[in-house]
């Protein structure tokens, strides 16, 4: 019984051997060529015609569940978790299917001495062998435990999985092996990897921007130019369906009488937790985050106003029972077994001031401004007075520009280094980051810790909250119908949000709320407004604005700017080429000669250029331009080669392998690389176009 039990706890473990043998070289860039959703009975969808059952998607999607409430105990399942499982259950359906059906068109099988023989293997066993009878001490398959299995009676129905299970691995196995057959390294290839490795080139070279051909405004782009781009390099574009759609949000917001109800049962729960017997198992039953146990807090962890309950609460003090203290829609009640000291955390304000370096107009504007605030501060202006005036920070300005409590980690590395060099009441700056410029006020420093269980409970919203909000959303859907979506939202003071293009696949950037706008959105037409919709934080109240089924992205508002920079660019390029060929030809192929004729022209010659890695020292990488020069001739002048932000003309005076190299040897040591490489590229590629190419249909 012992070991049927310990083979019936590892059957998760193995549910998936076979798509993950069969997929560990893939990069998951697979697209999907999907038809529309045609709801048939029992299919979840299908693959080339043959049908993926909703039992079998169901059975992979419950797993996953399983699996993840096993390894996150008192986790919940989340709206937007749920819908992510189901993505992966969905294509872990299509993978299996597709595995299948490559076996079969390359005739693959495996018969029952093959399966033997694998299950009898010590060199390289099947998965389900290693996972079940492995032993740990050893790292090598417990063979008698193996037997005593094979033996029992009550194991008959694992082994019939086993052998399927094993069957299929190997016949996975053989269709890798069948592909990674079609791939050979040439000597050339070989060749040309060693000689890229130890290379390197020495010569000068002028770089050209762009810019060098005339300002951008010299180079229009007509419409008519933009819709020929985009047809010509239409395959770029390439997409799954998508959608776009407008939204309203209403949270589920608790009320005070949710807040007070709360509390009253976190309060209840006091005397108990005070003479809990085990802080582990009170705290497992009674807490909405049942691993807070015995954990270190700083004043970082909290909320500044709960911070300050705590820190200076007359109860701080070991073996007492400190709250409920309310923290960020949570009451927190803990227990403090002890009050040590770690390393300091930090609280401060600050007045944020954005700026852009590269500008000397904004760098002047905000230098200004900076006498400005100096100036009123030694006026007496109070530092949040200046902060709530000044500061550039929405979340911290409404606040006098305090921040809270924070470590050395959480912030930037320039802020936590100026507060942290201070001391209290000091302030420093203008101290500069990715942010802009920061005036900071040193508020304090706090070096304890307290060791302590907690039991925490969310403020959630009552049914009958919950009702009444549903209620103010139902409301708003049916003016929507009746007023138009804008002019319903702006009469109830309600924000209208864009979701911008997404697929089935999109994670859309509105938490909690993505799996059922995509859910409205593929069943909808242009123009709908959906029924009231649950999340889990709150409703949602959808209208679908576009719909685009052609497969790929349209010529819109974000592609057109962007391919009229990308003709300008062309543009340039072609007039920089011709300006430079022009050069060329009136030099005498000498470069000093062409940058003797502009000033703003200079011959770089760097010491050492690689190949290997496109390093030229004393200008940076560009292996574009390095690339070039592996194939130009010695002691000639280029034509105008490509580089990064434009062209270069270039004369090469030497290209030589490192002194002393064993060319043949390298080979040989590359040779298993390069074949890997070029293995592991092939199978990416094969795979993905053939599921590219694949007929994907989802019926969900």
């Amino acid at each position: 019984m012992a070991l049927m039990s310990k083979l019936r706890d590892k059957t998760h473990i193995v549910l998936f051997v076979l798509v993950a043998a069969f997929l560990a070289l893939i990069v998951f860039e697979w697209g999907m060529n999907f038809t529309g959703p045609v709801k048939k009975a029992g299919a979840a969808g299908s693959v080339n015609g043959e049908s993926i059952s909703t039992a079998q998607y169901e059975s992979i999607y419950n797993s996953m569940v399983s699996g993840f409430r096993r390894s996150n105990p008192g986790a919940e399942v989340t709206s937007d978790i749920d819908a992510k499982f189901r993505e992966q259950a969905w294509n872990y359906a299509i993978d299996q299917t597709l595995i299948q059906q490559l076996l079969k068109k390359y005739g693959i099988e495996v018969n029952d001495q093959e399966v033997l023989d694998a299950v009898n293997s010590d060199l390289n066993p099947p998965a389900i062998i290693r996972q079940n009878f492995t032993d740990p001490k050893t790292g090598k398959i417990d063979r008698q435990l193996l037997e005593n299995a094979r033996r029992d009676p009550q194991a008959k129905n694992f082994w019939l999985n086993a052998q399927q299970e094993v069957k299929q691995e190997l016949m996975v196995n053989k269709l890798l092996m069948a592909l990674k057959s079609m791939v050979n390294v040439t000597d050339p290839e070989l060749a040309e990897v060693v000689q890229r490795q130890f290379t390197t080139f020495t010569g000068s070279f002028i770089p050209f921007p762009l810019s060098y051909a005339g300002p951008e405004s010299n180079f229009p782009v007509k419409d008519d130019e933009v819709k020929s781009w985009y047809e010509a390099h239409k395959a770029q574009f390439k997409e799954e369906p998508a959608r776009s759609a407008e939204f309203v949000f209403v949270p589920l917001t608790p009320s005070a009488q949710d807040s007070v109800q709360v509390k009253k049962e976190i309060n209840g729960l006091i005397p108990q937790f005070a003479s809990a017997a085990s802080d582990s198992e009170f705290v497992k039953i009674q807490s909405d985050m049942p691993n807070s146990v015995n954990v270190a807090l700083s004043r970082a962890d909290f909320s500044p106003a709960a911070s300050n309950a705590l820190f200076v609460s007359a109860k701080l003090a070991p073996g007492q029972v400190v709250g409920p203290i309310a923290d960020q829609g949570y009451y927190r009640l803990l227990k403090i077994k002890s009050i040590t000291t770690g390393e300091p955390v930090a609280s401060a304000s600050h007045i944020l001031l954005r700026v852009n370096p590269a500008d000397k107009a904004d760098a002047e504007r905000v230098m200004v401004l900076l006498r400005k605030i100096s100036e009123e501060m030694k006026g007496g202006a109070s530092f949040a007075s200046l902060a709530a005036k000044y500061s550039q920070d929405p979340g911290s300005a409404s606040n006098g520009g305090f921040v809270g409590w924070f470590t050395k980690e959480r912030m930037v590395p320039q802020f936590s280094q100026a507060v942290f060099a201070g001391r209290p009441g000091q302030i420093v700056g203008p101290v500069q980051t990715q942010f802009g410029l920061h005036i900071i006020k040193i508020e304090g420093f706090d070096n304890r810790r307290i060791v302590c269980s907690e039991v925490t409970r969310q403020i959630k919203a009552s049914t009958q909250t919950a009702e009444s909000i549903k209620r103010k959303a139902m409301d708003f859907q049916s003016a929507a119908k009746s007023k138009g979506f804008e002019a319903a939202a702006k009469a109830q003071n309600l924000e209208v949000g864009k979701t911008g293009d997404f697929s089935r696949q999109s994670l859309l950037s509105v938490p909690g709320m993505g799996e059922a706008i995509t859910k409205f959105a593929f069943k909808a037409k242009e123009g709908d407004i959906s029924d009231v919709l649950d999340t889990d934080k709150g409703f949602v109240i959808t209208k679908l604005l576009t719909k685009n089924d052609t497969g790929y992205h349209q010529l819109d508002a974000q592609l057109t700017p962007m391919i009229k920079a990308e003709l300008v660019r062309e543009k340039q390029a072609t007039a920089l080429k011709a300006k430079l060929t022009g050069l060329a030809k009136s030099s005498g192929g000498s470069l000093a000669a062409i940058a003797a004729s502009d000033p703003n022209l200079h011959v770089i010659t760097p010491k050492e250029i690689r190949w290997r890695d496109g390093a030229i020292e004393g200008f940076g990488v560009d292996p574009r331009l390095v690339e070039a020069m592996a194939g130009m001739k010695l002691n000639a002048l280029s034509q105008p080669v490509q580089m990064n932000g434009g062209y270069a003309l270039v004369l090469l005076t030497g290209r030589q392998l490192q002194p002393g190299l064993d060319l043949a040897a390298e080979k040989q040591k590359v040779l298993p690389q390069l074949m890997k490489l070029k293995q592991q590229q092939f199978l990416a590629e094969y795979l993905q176009s053939y599921r590219r190419n694949s007929k994907i249909e989802d019926f969900r």
